[in-house]
């Protein structure tokens, strides 16, 4: 018996040692060695999509979800530049994600430069990791060091390139196991500066960021909160690390600047900004002489013109919250019932604006009706549009990952294969994937893929004709309307050619018995919804402004 292993071979016992469940990809030529290899794993499934997008993104929120790195497959040239938005996306959003891509024969090639891109080159800038595997015996270093950073705080993406000839190489390598590794915890003495300075603040408030979704943090905010009875903002992608229903909960910083949640921090002497990345659109600007911010993260504060924390807690964020939590004494003195206020002065705002059942509908209604359908852990995945702000700002999430949305690259296209890989990952729970029609038809035709994996879910497609972020801000700038509208297909009839469920929502009433019946039928479910995004400028730009001024 030989003692030697084909790298392809090799390559995919790596990935079953580190716990690889699906491989998301369009192959081609180029992978056949490594897919021929997949086909003999018991426990790695390929999931083959229509467009390398969709594959990402199906990864990235594998990523997202369970902490651990989704793969994804495409070819040299073509397939891999397909693959750069997802990979950016993983990156910028912390979703730890592997992209393979194949290449041409590295030590002797027969076709001339016929579509060779210098991948890795291409995928330095927006991975933590690039590398070509140039021999087969570097395969389980190469791929243990990938999953390593890949998963490491903040996590991202990283890239392997599997030549042909390297693919089908003979080696006596074997796969490396991972190491146990612990976080550092937060050092005593910078935790007790930030107890100080939340014992000597009149009025302090948590920011809940990108970086403190992560499952320890939910439960340890959870307990510092009740303990002291400080009140606690999100930023859009903080959105359900704490149950939104709580009475200290202020808002969520969906718009950059004006709106209730912002007199609330404003209002604020010491800001608490938990898992903070510069990523994210800023929840509040930094001034000069203002109130004091306290960065606890698992990294050191990027600088920024409108971020430069004075006291720094570094190390694992749920152990940094708990040292926190254990030493500070709540102090009398603390203000909550003002920021409160402004929480209140929203909500009576959003609720009247959520009675207007005028058709086509009208967001902050759309936003009710979705909420009023989903169960308390289902998951929304928002792609990227004006709705995004809706659904964020009055969208109450109840659970950590149940509200899907990219404020980070921000992509339209990614709302779909999201939606998809929380149905295949949670097959028992409600999962709604909303989309405007632009971004829906970027990756439209991944409800093929969905329609084959026999998943259940429901596709909410906002349509206004139009890309109507774009528009809105064009609106505000006081330009004329041009160059953003569009025509569509019917969704109805385009659903059903996939062998989806389409439907169409006649009127505001509609709506929800729609909602209701997609949420309980089995199968893919697409629906057509009309929106009327006329008031978006009046009310998100000049009215939500206005009014919070006042208060």
């Amino acid at each position: 018996m030989s003692d030697t292993t084909k790298a392809s071979d090799l390559f995919i016992e790596c990935l079953e040692q580190e716990g690889v469940e699906y491989i998301f990809g369009v192959p081609g030529e180029e992978n056949l060695d490594f897919l021929q290899s997949l086909s003999k794993s018991d426990s790695i499934k390929l999931v083959l999509t229509r467009h390398e997008q969709g594959a990402g993104f199906m990864a990235a929120t594998y990523g997202r979800h369970t902490g651990k790195t989704g793969v994804c497959l495409a070819t040299l040239g073509p397939g891999a530049t397909n693959l750069v938005t997802a990979g950016a996306y993983a990156q910028l959003g912390g979703m730890p994600i592997l992209m393979i891509t194949g290449q041409k024969p590295i030590k002797k090639s027969k076709q001339g430069r016929f579509q060779i891109l210098d991948v890795v080159e291409m995928m330095g800038p927006i991975t933590k990791y690039a590398h070509q595997l140039a021999a087969g015996e570097n395969i389980p270093s190469r791929v243990r060091e990938a999953f390593r950073l890949a998963e490491e705080e903040k996590p991202g993406a990283v890239h392997i390139e599997f030549p042909e000839d390297i693919a089908e190489e003979q080696c006596s390598s074997r796969p490396i196991a991972a190491s146990v590794a612990r976080r550092p915890s937060a050092e005593h003495k910078a935790v007790r500066q930030a107890v100080n300075a939340l014992e000597e603040a009149e009025r302090p408030v948590l920011v809940i960021g990108a970086g403190a979704n992560r499952k320890m943090t939910s439960r340890m905010l959870r307990q510092f909160i009740e303990k002291t009875g400080i009140p606690f903002v999100t930023t859009q992608m903080g959105k359900g690390v704490i149950d939104e229903r709580h009475p200290l909960f202020l808002g969520c910083a969906a718009l950059s600047s004006g709106d209730f949640v912002h007199r609330a921090i404003e209002a604020s002497d010491c800001i608490v900004n938990i898992g903070h990345d510069v990523i994210e659109k800023p929840p509040f600007f930094m001034q000069a002489g203002g109130a004091t911010v306290i960065h606890v993260s698992y990294r050191t504060a990027e600088v920024d013109p409108v971020y430069f924390p004075q006291i720094e807690v570094i190390g694992d964020i749920a152990n940094a919250i708990w040292q926190i939590k254990e030493d500070i004494v709540p102090q009398g003195k603390w203000d909550s019932e003002t920021l409160t206020h402004y929480r209140r002065a929203e909500e009576e705002h959003a609720n009247k604006l959520k009675e207007d059942d005028r058709f086509p509908i009208f967001p902050p209604h759309l936003v009710r009706k979705v909420r009023e359908a989903m169960p308390e852990d289902g998951i929304i995945c928002l792609d990227n549009g004006v709705y995004k702000i809706w659904f964020a700002r009055n969208y109450t999430a109840y659970l950590p990952n149940t509200v899907l949305l990219d404020n980070a690259l921000a992509t339209m296209g990614a709302g779909l294969p999201s939606a998809m890989m929380s149905a295949m990952l949670y097959p028992d729970r409600k999962v709604m994937a909303i989309c405007g029609d632009g971004g829906f038809m970027m990756n439209s035709q991944e409800l093929e893929t969905a329609v084959r994996l026999g998943l259940n879910l429901t596709v909410l497609i906002l349509r206004d004709d139009a890309y109507g972020m774009i528009r809105w801000k064009q609106a505000n700038m006081g330009f004329a309307d041009y160059g953003l509208t569009f025509g569509n297909p019917d969704f109805v009839d385009y659903a059903n050619s996939y062998g989806a469920i389409g439907h169409r929502v006649e009127s505001t009433p509609h709506l929800a018995e729609l909602l209701a019946h997609c949420c309980e039928t089995p199968g893919v479910h697409v629906i057509d919804c009309p929106v009327d995004y006329s008031e978006n400028d009046q009310i998100l730009n000049h009215d939500i402004k206005e009014l919070s001024k006042k208060l």
